[in-house]
């Protein structure tokens, strides 16, 4: 590793603090990639750089390597939060901790290159408050992965009425103005592709390729990817509540006509009824919908007793730095806002 570059130690008022907040769970082995490319960005940029990585409960010494790193490197800083919380919390534990002017969030996997990171600046520096990173495609994810990714952002777009950008995933720089109007939202059931669009303000949508893990594995199995579908399903709409209603109303005719349909056979056409088959697939029927109709009623009902819980959506463990960040964080700093906040 190379020795941090000094713009840290330089105490100019006027220059942009950026904060990069990467999430991290159990990524030992990518780290050593991730860091040297990071370090030669953020060389190359006219900000002061904050690196700030958030430790979700790591167990294969990401954490550990990181605080070694901070010795030889004063732009990082570590959160480790107290257990795994997932990351949708360690995001918001970043975006919590993060001092920058604009604030840029990256996975630590090296799929979405921070090469990118001057060209999404420069769209910050034009006055927009979230410059957006879409997805053209997805490098080294099999055909499946990819084919239901298309059509959950697909769907979930159409449901949701704060339009949420097809293709994208957390990969974005939002200014100081877009990080604090989310600050404001305190729900717990957080899924935060849904809360970056809810917030709106000017946005940018910047296109690029999907690169393949540099290393390690992916810790998103298809059962946790179908858990966050849900999650920003009833987060976001009540469809489905809806769906079920007018199921049940189609159901509740279907039977009733069904019904008027045997009487007229037996009065009239004198026709005997054959029960059995068709009382068991209707009661069939009915029943599954009942179960569908109680279960998506009960994801609702059970995210609202979360919310009055009002428990915390993480809890930091440690928070490790260098001094010289600790100096930037405390000094009473009047910084011309490049961003262009007037507009």
């Amino acid at each position: 590793m190379t020795q941090s570059h000094s713009l840290f130690n330089e105490s100019d008022p006027n220059r942009p603090i950026l904060s990069i907040i990467i999430p991290v769970f159990n990524e030992r082995d990518v780290l050593p990639l991730c860091l040297p490319r990071l370090n030669t960005v953020i060389q190359q940029l006219d900000t002061t750089t904050e690196l700030i990585f958030i430790d979700d409960g790591s167990c294969d010494g990401s954490a550990e390597y990181l605080t070694e790193q901070v010795a030889i490197n004063a732009t990082i800083c570590i959160i480790r939060l107290s257990r795994n919380f997932g990351k949708e919390a360690a995001l918001t534990a970043g975006l919590d901790h993060a001092k920058g002017d604009a604030i840029i969030i990256l996975d630590a996997d090296l799929q979405d290159p921070p090469e990118l990171i001057p060209e999404m600046l420069k769209e910050w520096r034009k006055g927009r408050d979230i410059v957006l990173m879409q997805r053209r495609s997805r490098a080294g994810e099999s055909w499946f992965k990819r084919t239901t990714a298309y059509l959950f952002y697909r769907f979930l777009h159409g449901l949701t009425r704060s339009q949420i950008p097809a293709d994208t995933g957390d990969f974005r720089l939002m200014s100081r103005r877009a990080v604090e109007a989310l600050k404001q939202l305190p729900e717990r059931n957080r899924f935060m592709k849904g809360l970056f669009a809810w917030i709106g303000m000017p946005t940018v949508i910047l296109k690029y390729d999907r690169n393949p893990r540099a290393a390690g594995t992916s810790k998103w199995d298809y059962l946790g990817l179908l858990q966050l579908a849900l999650e920003g399903i009833t987060s976001f709409s009540i469809s489905p509540l809806r769906w079920v209603m007018g199921l049940g109303m189609i159901a509740a005719f279907i039977g009733g006509a069904f019904g008027l349909w045997i009487v007229f056979k037996a009065v009239i056409l004198g026709d005997p009824v054959h029960g059995y088959p068709s009382l068991v697939s209707v009661i069939t029927f009915l029943g599954g919908i009942q179960l569908i109709a109680i279960g998506i009623l009960g994801e609702y009902v059970g995210k609202t007793y979360i919310e009055t819980k009002q428990r915390p959506n993480y809890l930091i463990r440690d928070i490790t730095y260098a001094p010289e960040i600790t100096n930037i964080h405390s000094t009473n700093r009047v910084r011309k806002n490049i961003h262009a906040q007037a507009s």
